[in-house]
């Protein structure tokens, strides 16, 4: 488990600047100070992505409870989902538009969905 980064993944974070880059998805940042931190913010339209791990967040199809330390995983694993929650509703309260793209989303099978959906949103916020 000590392997397994616990934040700043950049090869995740590396794999979604190719998505947008392919995709020709333009004007995001990283690096913006917004609660929770979020990977990519585009501020014009008010969007923030976050890019979640597998093992981090939780995911539904790929997050396992390690074998080892199960109270400790469970715990830990819940209170990570707690907080995304958390951090994607203050987000919402101040009118921005929260994506949250798990990091299996970035396979080469998905990325074409995953560009889609940032680029829907990007495109319903331009709009209003």
């Amino acid at each position: 488990m000590s392997a397994v980064k616990g934040r700043g993944n950049l090869s995740t974070e590396l794999r979604m600047v190719a998505l947008l880059r392919a995709a020709g998805i333009t004007g995001w940042r990283r690096g913006v100070s917004l609660p929770g931190k979020p990977d990519f913010v585009f501020r014009a339209q008010k969007v923030a992505v976050f890019v979640d791990g597998c093992f981090w967040h939780g995911c539904p199809r790929h997050g396992r409870i390690p074998k080892t330390r199960v109270a400790f995983w469970s715990t830990k694993l819940t209170l990570n989902s707690a907080r995304d929650s958390k951090v994607s509703r203050e987000l919402r309260a101040t009118g921005w538009t929260v994506l949250r793209v798990w990091e299996c989303a970035l396979a080469r099978r998905r990325v074409a969905g995953t560009a889609a959906r940032i680029a829907r949103a990007l495109v319903q916020k331009s709009a209003r």
